[in-house]
């Protein structure tokens, strides 16, 4: 089974935790395409869907979104498992985040197996008026790699599973 791994990011972080997600699947012997979210025009060929976004004051990406309102009948059709990206702080690896509302209502609108988020990246050099108010607050990288691993590998369990 092939995994599409889709992720909406602004500054990267998003896409890097992707690229983790892609390669950890990969390992554990999962055929895995990453690909941005934006440039996804169909589900046809993937078996699964793993699909990620970027939180900006409580909101997930907007191309996530429409990622999920786009494919909402495909997704329903197969595994998804969707995951968010940005507390700048270790709350996010402290006990498990709830999903933010409009994350959870697109979760039950396809049929999601599990979400989970994970801490953000915002470079202390960000630039952009807001961000860079931010970024000398709460500035830094707050991704914990083994956390993103350790979800992933339950990710693969689940598809093994599933193909058994």
């Amino acid at each position: 089974m092939k995994v599409l791994v889709a992720y909406a990011s602004e500054r990267g972080g998003t896409a890097e935790i992707a690229e983790w997600i892609g390669a950890e699947l990969l390992r554990t012997g999962v055929d895995a395409e990453v690909s941005p979210a934006g440039d996804v025009t169909t589900l046809d060929g993937f078996g699964a869907v793993v699909l990620g976004g970027a939180l900006y004051a409580g909101r997930w990406h907007r191309e996530a979104r429409h990622f999920v309102r786009h494919h909402a009948g495909a997704l329903a059709e197969r595994p998804v498992w969707l995951f968010s990206s940005g507390p700048l702080d270790r709350s996010a690896d402290e006990g498990g985040l709830d999903p933010v509302p409009g994350v959870a209502k697109l979760a039950r609108r396809v049929g999601a197996r599990g979400h989970t988020t994970f801490g953000g990246r915002l470079d202390p050099g960000a630039r952009g008026f807001l961000a860079e108010r931010i970024a000398k607050r709460a500035g830094g990288d707050h991704r914990d790699r083994d956390r993103v691993r350790a979800w992933t590998d339950g990710i693969a369990a689940d598809l093994r599973a599933v193909s058994a």
